[in-house]
């Protein structure tokens, strides 16, 4: 096992010559007594698990809180939400301003959402992206709440902005809900990681009821990719999202490397070892 991680040590600093080796964050920590205090506040697993992703024995968890709102920063990086929103909602769309949280009737509570995004389209619909750790506290009545406050935000926005207010201008909204674990409804589909709902009456009449979903089961997607090859942007930006295996993260950056340059924003930010200690500390109480 030693002779395996040091292998993907060397494979991934071949990508990414800013990783640093064991024993130099090792040092680190030792010559700090606030670092060695939060070292060894962890479990000999849970340290392990630091090194090892921060040397490139491992690749980084993407959906670490820190690292996950730092490539998906609808203010700092907009390209990168709307390239994922993108090959998730099967067309093109890009992101024109983010939405402020405040004013928002919906409220997190202990459900260990990763990040929600809140944005503006170009054609001037609205998005909210939320990346949930535990399928089973975020279920269809909540993504529902949801979207309803979405579309009332939006609703107030319009109103206010508007002389003579028409709901004929009102857009579409988009409620995406990223899973790590899927709740079990979804392993009912085993072959099928996105689920797009949207109103359909049983007669056939088309009416643009504005609430739109799409849910995605990163763990379903996991098992089913299994041996396969990254042969499409969705596949790409799903790989990235939920793996941190050294070889998926080199086959990604090969095939797609528009990719790469987010794996080394995240690397220079592991190079901070306080903060990046601060951040892993922070995941294991949640």
């Amino acid at each position: 096992m030693k002779e395996e991680g040091l292998f993907m040590t060397s494979l991934l600093k071949e990508h990414f010559p800013m990783i640093r080796d064991r024993k130099t964050i090792i040092h680190e920590i030792g010559a700090s007594r606030a670092l060695q205090s939060i070292f060894h506040s962890w479990t000999a697993d849970q340290q392990e698990e630091f090194l090892d992703f921060c040397t490139g024995a491992r690749g980084i968890k993407i959906l670490y809180d820190v690292f996950i709102k730092e490539v998906l920063n609808p203010e700092m990086v907009p390209e990168h939400v709307s390239s994922l929103l993108s090959v998730i909602l099967k067309r093109e769309v890009r992101i024109v301003s983010p939405l402020p949280h405040e004013g928002s009737q919906i409220t997190a509570g202990g459900s260990l959402i990763v990040t929600d995004i809140l944005v503006v389209f170009e054609d001037g619909s609205y998005g909210n992206v939320e990346i949930q750790k535990i399928g089973y506290l975020f279920p269809g009545e909540r993504a529902a709440c949801y979207s309803a406050d979405l579309l009332l935000r939006q609703y107030k926005r319009v109103r206010s902005r508007q002389k003579k207010f028409s709901y004929k201008n009102m857009k579409p909204v988009y409620t995406i809900v990223i899973y790590e674990n899927s709740p079990k409804e979804f392993h009912a589909f085993p072959d099928t990681f996105i689920h797009t709902i949207t109103p359909v009456s049983d007669t056939g009449i088309k009416l643009n009821l504005l609430q739109n979903y799409t849910f995605v089961a990163l763990d379903i997607f996991t098992k089913n990719h299994q041996n396969k090859v990254i042969n499409s942007k969705l596949d790409a930006w799903m790989v990235f999202l939920s793996s941190d295996r050294p070889e998926d993260i080199v086959e990604l950056i090969t095939a797609y490397p528009e990719f790469k340059p987010l794996y080394e924003m995240l690397y220079d930010f592991c190079l901070n070892t306080e903060k990046v200690m601060e951040m892993f500390s922070k995941e294991l109480r949640m």
